[in-house]
């Protein structure tokens, strides 16, 4: 009779024990989200890797491997050198002015010198580069920009310029005129990060700056920078990644010409594919760039890890 109520207790026991239920719960919960997000990017980042490994594919009915040799032809390739430099100067450039300009705005809609009223006007004026699409903005700029424009109106106009400039189509210009726009679009994004980080800053620290004698000079390096430093570095690591994979802007503008002067990665990349159908070489220049904004994002998340 023991042994009956021994086995009796021993099969009511569950199959799985009550810790490991309780453990592998939230990732139950999470699993439609986390095969969604799998077939979304993991699969195609797998299947573009797959393809940089192969011959032609797509136009090739039987792609052979060919190990890293669209690597080598595209990092040997001069184009792609040029894509390279232009996307560096282009990203450093948008990322420097895009602080510069968010910080100086920040400040200013945060200073108390102004107006409520002001500032509210203002805050509207200064986020609406941040409204408009990419399509917009290239279209609006172009516009601007054209060797009939009012941009060259008003530089006529000061006496800055003797003849109309065509700002797009001269390869002295087209690149600078490119970074123009996009730190045009981009400075919203900064201002308001860095407005909300001011507004957090403890008003206790700068009444205790006062009393020691400090001048508004010192108190913005020693206190206002500090507080705000962790902000600034995140949303730069952020803006980084997103610049350096800038596309419809610059196709839409210059479409990377004049004769390469504004050509990205993106843009070399995507005529890879889809004007000359070379779509393995296209696959091993997304990779590169993929390696290139990873290691950005892993300054990133070393980063956010620190603050926590």
């Amino acid at each position: 009779m023991r042994m009956a109520v021994y086995q009796q207790n021993n099969s009511s026991q569950p199959l799985i024990p009550y810790k490991f239920r309780r453990a592998i719960a939230p990732y139950l919960y999470l699993s439609p989200t986390i095969i969604l997000l799998a077939m979304l990017m993991l699969f195609p980042m797998i299947v573009v890797v797959r393809y940089s490994l192969l011959d032609n594919v797509i136009m090739n009915k039987r792609p052979v491997f060919v190990g890293f040799q669209n690597y080598q032809a595209i990092l040997t390739n001069e184009t792609f050198r040029i894509s390279v430099g232009n996307t560096l100067y282009f990203t450093i450039m948008s990322v420097i002015f895009h602080l510069l300009i968010g910080l100086a705005f920040a400040l200013l809609l945060n200073s108390k010198l102004i107006n409520s009223k002001v500032r509210s006007i203002l805050r509207v004026f200064y986020i609406m580069p941040w409204v408009f699409t990419a399509t917009i903005i290239a279209i609006i700029w172009r516009l601007l920009l054209n060797p009939n424009g009012i941009v060259n109106y008003i530089l006529m106009t000061l006496h800055l310029i003797s003849r109309n400039i065509e700002w797009l189509s001269l390869t002295q210009t087209a690149l600078h005129a490119v970074t123009f726009i996009n730190i045009w679009a981009g400075y919203p994004f900064y201002m308001v990060s860095i407005l909300a980080g001011l507004q957090g800053v403890p008003g206790e620290l700068y009444e205790a700056a006062i009393i020691d004698g400090a001048n508004e000079r010192q108190k913005f390096w020693h206190i206002t920078i500090p507080q705000i430093l962790p902000i600034i570095i995140s949303i730069a690591m952020l803006d980084f990644i997103w610049t350096m994979q800038v596309f419809p802007l610059v196709w839409m503008t210059t479409g990377g010409g004049p004769i390469h002067a504004t050509e990205m990665l993106s843009t070399f990349t995507y005529k890879l594919a889809f004007s000359t159908y070379k779509f393995s070489l296209a696959s091993a220049s997304a990779v590169i760039i993929l390696l290139l904004s990873m290691c950005v994002a892993l300054f990133y998340v070393k980063h956010q890890q620190a603050r926590e």
